[in-house]
């Protein structure tokens, strides 16, 4: 499976294209601030073209480029619970966050909702690009966060490590930690329930692609992330 990934301009949130191989189509998944002129590049240097664009969760930091992405054609898929912060985002996140990006970035903020949404649930399995992708639902760190697991792996990583599936995980887990249960639409017990009933039972050949930060594998969670270590039974 070709795998690229890249940092947005903001908030080091990773976007990931993936795709069969080069040449055809792909999927975009979080599409954060900033990403527009290096996924062109991407796109163009190994002729890719955008089948959709999924989307872990609707925090800004992964969703703010997904209309000029998507265009007028392509599809973002979103979990159910979390269509309604694409109505109005920057209304619906932090003032000073948004005041923070417009400094930064020197112009004014805008947004526009996609215009085709498709509501996706959990045990979904979508077929799009070549790629077979499961949905499994894992609130905590919003209503509708989503792991999109791949029947695949990146090319050439399993000279590298043992795996034999992709998990891309968005905030819910990262190398070494998990994603925020304070911020709207968190939930701490709710966190705790996805961890031990959609984390842990994933298997320790599953290749982790996270929302921030590096890869790992779900054996080296497993055996060093303290919040899979402390679980409550």
């Amino acid at each position: 499976m070709l795998t690229i990934a890249f940092p947005a301009q903001a908030f080091d949130t990773n976007c990931y294209v993936l795709a069969t191989q080069a040449g055809e189509e792909c999927l975009v998944v979080d599409p954060g601030i900033g990403v527009e002129e290096t996924l062109r590049e991407v796109l163009t240097e190994h002729r890719l073209r955008p089948a959709a664009v999924l989307l872990t969760h609707g925090h800004v930091d992964h969703v703010y480029s997904v209309t000029p992405v998507c265009g007028a054609d392509t599809a973002a898929y979103i979990h159910r619970d979390d269509r309604y912060r694409l109505h109005d985002l920057l209304g619906q996140s932090n003032p000073g966050l948004v005041a923070m990006l417009e400094q930064q970035f020197g112009r004014a903020a805008t947004w526009t909702e996609p215009t085709n949404v498709v509501e996706i649930g959990d045990g979904t399995r979508l077929k799009l690009a070549g790629l077979d992708v499961d949905v499994l639902h894992a609130p905590g760190h919003t209503e509708g966060s989503v792991m999109f697991g791949i029947d695949g792996v990146p090319d050439g990583i399993r000279e590298q490590v043992d795996v034999d599936r992709t998990m891309v995980s968005g905030d819910v887990l990262f190398a070494g930690s998990i994603g925020r249960t304070d911020l709207p639409g968190g939930d701490a017990a709710a966190m705790q329930r996805s961890l031990r009933d959609v984390v842990l039972p994933l298997p320790d050949t599953t290749l982790v692609l996270p929302g921030h930060y590096h890869a790992t594998t779900m054996a080296h969670e497993r055996a060093t992330n303290p919040y899979l270590k402390d679980l409550p039974a």
